[in-house]
Parts: C-alpha cells; structure tokens; sequence
C-alpha cells in the first residue's frame, strides 16, 4: 500500500494489516462468524428466569416462592357450549374427559375438577374451567407443555360440540415465543431484499452492494453465537435476537458504507487503489472507530439499571456493534484490497449510470447555503419543530408488556379473552407472600383471615375468589387476590397501593417475625417503573459523561460535545412524541395494524434512549470528522462545515435510508412492542439525518465559528487520538507530501 502521513492511524494500520494478509483476515472471519454461530447455537441460551424478571418487592416474594416451591407453572382449560350447561351428561362427560386426560400427563399436578367444585363455572352454567398444574420453572414447563396440549386438542376432537381450549402460563409462553420467532423469521427474510434494494440505490451496482450487506449479516451471525456462549451466567432475554437483528445489520451496513463510500470517492479523486484504501481506513475508518465506541458507550448505561432484562440487551448490542467495527476495519479493507476496482461489477441498469457518492450533493449544498446565510432563523423553525414533536412526550405513560400485546387473532389470545370476560377473577392476580417460622400458628393464622375479610370488604377485589396455599414446611403462606383492572391500568395500581399501603401492614405485616411482599402483574409494573426511575440519573450521567469525554479527546474542544449531546436530545425526545403521538393516542391504528394499550411498552423508553443516543451519534461524528478533517488542513471554519456536510450528504442519505428501512420492517410486525421498536428507531434517524444534520448542525457551527474548536488551555494535555490531517484532501501520496499548515490559534473566551 502507498505511504501516507497517516501511517500512526490505528485504522489505517488495521487496514493496511488486512490488505497485505486479506486471505487470513477474509477466511478467517468468516471461520470465526459460521464456528461462533454453529456452536452458540448448538449450546442454545440460557433464557431469563421468570423470577428474575421481577424487581424490588414482587422479586422478594416470586423469590420466596420459588424457594418454597410455590412457583408451578398454572394451566386451565376452558370448556364452553352456547346450548348445554354443566349439568347436562355431554358438557359432563367433556369436562370429565379433559380431568382424565389432562392427569395422565407427566408433570400434571393439582387438577381441579369443575364436578367437583373445585373450579370455576359460570353463573349461567355454560362454561367451566379445569385447573391445573405443570410442574417446574417456566423453561422446564415450555419443553413438557406440548404433551398437555395434545390432550386438550383430542378432547376437543372428542367432543366437536364444545369449545375445549388451553390457556396458561406454559402455554401463553410458547404461543408468544413462536410469535416472536416466526416474526424474527419474517423481519430477517423482509430485511434483506430492503436493505440490497436501497444499497443498490447508492451504489449502482451488485458487487458494491452485496460487500455491505455481507458485512452486516455476518457481524449478525458472529453476534448471536456469541452471546448464548455466557448465557449460563448472564442469561438472556427472549426478544434479544430481534435487538442484535435490528442493531446489528444497521451498524454493520452503515460503518461499511461510509468506509466504501469513502474508498470510492478516493479512487474517482485519482488515487492509486492502495492510496485510496488508506485514506478511507484512516478518515472514515476512524470515525467508524469513534462511532462505534460512542455507541457501545451508550448502550453501556442499560448496565447501571440492574434489570436482567436491560443488561441482556446492553450485552447483545455492545457486542454486535463491537463485531461489526472490528469486521468494517479489518474484513472490508481485505476485501477492497482483493476487488480494487472490480467493486464497480455488476452495474444495474439506470442505477448503475453514473458513479455515486462522488462530489457534493447539489440539494444539500442548497440547503446549507440557506441555512448558513440565516443560522438564527433556521435554529429557531427547526429547533421549534423538535420541540413541538417532544412535547407529547410529556405525558409518555408506561404499560407493562403482557399477552394482552399480542394479535388479537391468535389462538391463544382468543381463548384468553374469552376466559376473562366469563371468569373476570382468574384474570388479574395479587400475590401476597408471607415468610414466617410457622404460617399455622395463631398469629399468621389471625394476620391472614384479617386480610381476607379487609381483602372482601373492599371494591377494588373480586369476591369471592381469594386462595391461600401454604409450603409443605409451613414457612411460606400465598395469598392469591384477584383484582380489578387490567393488570398495568390505574385501577390495578390503586388495588396495589390498598394492599401494600393499608391492608398488609394493619394485619400480615404485623405479625411478630414475618416477611410480607406482595407480587402480581401490577406490582411487577410498579416495581418495574420504580426500579428504573430511581437509576435514570445514574443513567444519564454516565452515558453523558463517556460520550462526552469520548468527543472531547476525539474533536479536542468542549463545545463539540455539548452540542452534539444537546441536539442528540432533541432527536431523542421528538422520537418519544412520534411515540406518544401513535401508540398512546392511538393515532394510525389502522395504517400500522395495532390497538392502542393507552402507553409505550415500559422497557422501551430506557431503551430507546440509549440506542438513539448512540445512533445518533453515528452520523454527527462522521461530518464532524470530515469538518474537522478540512479545518485542521487550514480551510476556514464556516467554508469547512459546508464542504462537509455536502460532501457527506450522499453517504449519510444512503446510511439513514438503510437505517430507517430496516426499522421500519419491524413495523409490519405483529408484536406491539416490535412495532413500537421500529417505529421510535426509524423517527429518530430519519430526523437526525435530515433536521438535525441538515438545518442545526451547520446553523449552529455558523453561529459559533471558531469557538467550536475551543479547548482551554489547561486541557492541552488531551492525548491526540488519530491524525490531526489525514492527508485525503491533499494530493495523492505519489506527491511530496503537503509541509504541515500552522494550527489557528483558538480564541480566548472574554
């Protein structure tokens, strides 16, 4: 490869690495990414256990259950007729022939006949249920569930006059895993053709495209191998391989792309293949480098939440992001080494005419011109238009993810609702768990029937219907309560805080050496929200403060950073109210295909941040790193940001149109939270590309010139990682190199 004065790049040197070893560097990756796929998948992943997946109070008493062994996993099958009642001999014998059939199955215990009165019939006599229990956690209960709904769909093929259907904890689960499943299945075949549609858009050619989007998968493929290795100490979320997919394959594509791009616009500039491939690796590689770390860094604060949840997803992410940099500096510089310019094969007609990516982008020079003639005015529409779309943010409200999310079509939730309009009580539940030495003696005994008779005098709970289950060593009594409400409405809430604030202490909590929690889909909520709300500030500050000093050694000013934080915050928060505008209010039901829960999935907002916060970064990086790249060769400072940013016009379009495509495949999901995941990723980076790099970077750079570049002196001491001048918009590397141009002195603040 030809010299350049850029040599000490770490990118650079990575690339020039690859290039001269392309075969070690391509085969191998490719080894890496098939072995680390084959075997992550041959261990399979540890999932989340249903106890972890609690917080604060209800995780102390799903623990305590757990301990007791009061955790079985609760089935009902549901028999119905619109014409017989239960005492008539076929409804009987149904209900007789599921309790027969349902017992014989392993790991089937405590089943409840309706004959016998242990279960619930309808007031009007036409429908029952059978209750019953699959022994084991919930990861147990999903592999012996199949065996009980085989036995729950021959009675109901013994019985073609009834409606006999299963619902319950196992059996909810498996029908939302293969939900989630069949819908990764359906966003990873819609994914591809969208993403090489759009490459072959900016590229206009097959080769250029597909080196992308190889990048891409196979940083996917690597990344979901390798974290269901750990997985037996960090386990892992149920929605994680649709978070590596989303994340992954857009980074991946896109830090290939701006690298790509930038070898192509080298190579039109008159380079040699060599001298292109380096200079590529050392401005773009390098703020791919940068972009990535940001990224990584944002994605780091789910860490600090110290939900199992949010720490699965921090370490997918980090790790596809950290895949995907390390496959974009390495594998991509072999690749373009072994193509040189046969990277142009494969024109496509009327897409492959002209080059691409060369030059400036005569639309956003346009518009840059505007905005930088009148910087005040256009900080005040854009910035105004931000702020009128974060405002609904506001009144963000939160709802915990439940079946009630899934499509109302499937099987399961038809069941579902059926069974919790004919037996409202078995639908919401409050579990109050008392850990005492001896839950028979006289004071528990007394504590409990205090709570029941203060449980039944009150409105907020279904009455009758309160069950008591003692351990076998009688340390552990539950309580269950059904409650109104849906479970995450205010109803449900203000059942919660009558409990944990009234009931429980005046009669439970009182009794001399108990331990009183209480547990349920409400609590889980609150405690949730709790949980997360008291850790945000922590949250916050350490994703500010690593990025910020991330861009501060990177840019060497102060101002760089803060700007780039604060208008990474509009974007954010417009994202929230397109958010809020949608699913909350309901607004576009029909167009998206969704009934509104009346909030935001409660993990998302969390997520949402860091993943924007991140993402967003990408692109201000990629600019500045060009702006910066001009202002260090000595260009002036308002010149510099116009060149820039119209010089990266075509590549970050490109980038953003891939981003946003890909988001937007998760829409057409079925799964609500999917939906909203897209939906929030694809507004904020179509707005960060397009508002926020188009109108207030360059607007702001206008207004404060050559204080952008401020860093007090006292700072000086900041080590230089990367090149001051990466020598790409010098001429090529067979001539003498340029003598280095004095620095500008910066200004004084006054």
């Amino acid at each position: 490869m030809d010299s350049h004065p850029s040599s000490h790049n770490l990118a650079a040197r990575m690339a020039r690495w690859s290039s001269k070893h392309r075969k070690k560097a391509f085969w191998g990756w490719l080894v890496f990414a098939i072995l680390a796929l084959a075997i992550g998948t041959a261990m399979g992943s540890t999932p989340i256990s249903d106890v972890d997946g609690y917080n604060g109070e209800s995780h102390d008493a799903e623990a305590a259950l757990d301990r007791a062994g009061l955790r079985p996993q609760s089935e009902v099958v549901f028999v119905q007729s619109d014409k017989l009642t239960i005492k008539d001999p076929r409804f009987e014998a149904a209900v007789a022939d599921v309790v027969r059939s349902v017992s014989k199955v392993p790991y089937v215990q405590n089943v409840e006949s309706p004959l016998r009165g242990e279960s619930a019939v309808s007031k009007d006599g036409h429908a029952a249920l059978v209750n019953f229990d699959v022994a084991g956690d919930s990861v147990e209960a999903k592999e012996r569930i199949d065996p009980v709904l085989a036995a729950t769909a021959a009675a109901q093929k013994r019985h073609p006059d009834l409606a006999v259907e299963q619902i319950g904890s196992a059996s909810a689960a498996k029908a939302v895993n293969a939900t989630i499943t069949d819908d990764l299945k359906s966003a990873g075949l819609l994914s591809l053709p969208v993403t090489l549609i759009l490459l072959l858009i900016t590229f206009g050619t097959l080769v250029a495209a597909g080196v992308p989007l190889w990048i891409g998968l196979s940083s996917v493929m690597a990344a979901l191998g390798l974290v269901a290795l750990p997985s037996g100490i960090l386990p892992v979320d149920d929605n994680l391989p649709a978070v590596i997919l989303l994340i992954g394959l857009a980074v991946g594509v896109d830090y290939s792309l701006f690298y790509l791009k930038r070898e192509r616009e080298e190579r039109a500039a008159g380079r040699s293949e060599g001298a292109a491939l380096e200079a590529a690796a050392a401005t773009s590689g390098r703020a791919v480098l940068i972009s990535g770390a940001t990224v990584m860094v944002a994605m780091a604060g789910m860490l600090i939440s110290g939900d199992k949840s949010f720490i699965s997803f921090a370490e997918g992410t980090i790790l596809v992001v950290a895949v995907a940099v390390f496959a974009s500096l390495t594998v991509l510089p072999a690749m373009l080494s072994w193509l040189g310019d046969r990277v142009e094969k494969g024109r496509v007609p009327i897409l492959g005419s002209r080059r691409r990516g060369v030059g400036e982008s005569r639309f956003w020079s346009s518009v840059t011109g505007a905005v930088m003639r009148r910087p005040g005015l256009s900080i005040v529409l854009a910035g105004g238009l931000l702020v009128a779309l974060a405002i609904p943010a506001l009144g963000m409200k939160s709802v915990n993810s439940d079946i009630d999310e899934l499509p109302g079509d499937l099987p399961v939730i038809q069941t579902y609702n059926k069974v919790k309009k004919i037996f409202p009580a078995e639908g919401v539940t409050a579990i109050v768990v008392m850990e005492v030495d001896d839950v028979t003696a006289g004071g528990p005994t007394t504590g409990i029937a205090a709570l029941i008779n203060r449980v039944d005098a009150s409105p907020k709970f279904f009455k009758p219907g309160t069950e008591l289950i003692e351990s076998k060593d009688r340390t552990v009594a539950q309580i269950n309560i059904p409650t109104i409400g849906s479970g995450t409405d205010q109803a449900s809430l203000d059942a919660l805080n009558k409990l944990r604030d009234d009931i429980v202490p005046a009669t439970v909590g009182a009794v001399d050496g108990a331990t009183v929690n209480v547990s349920g889909d409400a609590a889980q909520s609150a405690d949730f929200a709790s949980n997360l709300s008291s850790r945000l500030p922590l949250i916050f500050a350490f994703v500010f403060g690593l990025a910020f000093l991330l861009m501060l050694v990177t840019f060497r000013s102060i101002v760089i950073p803060i700007k780039a934080i604060l208008l990474n915050l509009l974007s954010v928060g417009a994202a929230y109210g397109v958010l809020v505008l949608v699913f909350q209010n309901g607004n576009g039901e029909s167009l998206i295909g969704f009934t509104s829960n009346g909030g935001v999935a409660n993990w998302l907002p969390l997520f949402l941040f860091v993943v924007l916060f991140g993402l967003s970064m990408d692109y201000h990086v990629f600019i500045l790193s060009r702006v910066k790249e001009l202002v260090d060769g000595g260009m002036p400072t308002d010149e510099a940001v116009r060149k820039g940013i119209t010089s990266t016009a075509g590549t970050v379009t490109s980038a953003a149109a891939v981003m946003v495509g890909v988001f937007l495949v998760f829409v057409t999901l079925s799964f609500i939270d999917f939906k909203e995941l897209g939906l929030g990723l694809a507004a904020a980076v179509l707005i960060d590309a397009t508002i926020i790099r188009g109108v207030l970077l360059p607007a702001t750079m206008r207004v404060l010139g050559d204080w952008n570049w401020y860093l007090p002196s006292w700072l000086e001491w900041l080590p230089r990682i990367g090149a001051e001048r990466d020598g790409a918009e010098s001429a090529p590397p067979a001539d003498p190199p340029a003598p280095e141009i004095p620095a500008k002195p910066k200004p004084v603040p006054v």
